[in-house]
């Protein structure tokens, strides 16, 4: 059974710094790209990062590049987002997966998410 936990969300002001952390279970870690997604209220959920299952080639969305940072421990089978110089318009609920294109078996398995609101 695939579990995806997802931890490290808050408030935090702008300009501020989270680092969410996601345990994974259920699946060979190590054989899977995996990415960070996030969904802001009222919007689609969008890719935000993602990281190749061996390797260091990271990719981002344009409005988080420079500022956020996918890594991965494949010993613990867990990924991680450093995110800094927080915006207002980061503010989501932030879940992780793996990477595009996702099989069905990971469309099935969303964790319940962190949320992340970035607010003075």
């Amino acid at each position: 059974q695939v579990q995806l936990v997802e931890s490290g969300g808050g408030l935090v002001q702008p300009g501020g710094s989270l680092r969410l952390s996601c345990a994974t279970s259920g699946f060979t870690f190590t054989s899977y790209a995996m990415s960070w997604y996030r969904q802001a209220p009222g919007k689609e959920r969008e890719l935000v990062a993602s990281i190749p299952s061996v390797g260091s080639t990271t990719n981002y969305r344009d409005s988080v590049k420079g500022r956020f940072a996918i890594s991965r421990d494949n010993a613990r089978n867990v990924v991680y987002l450093q995110m800094n110089n927080l915006k207002p318009e980061d503010t989501a609920v932030y879940y992780c997966n793996t990477a595009p294109p996702m099989n069905q078996l990971f469309q099935e398995s969303w964790g319940q998410g962190t949320q992340v609101a970035v607010s003075s």
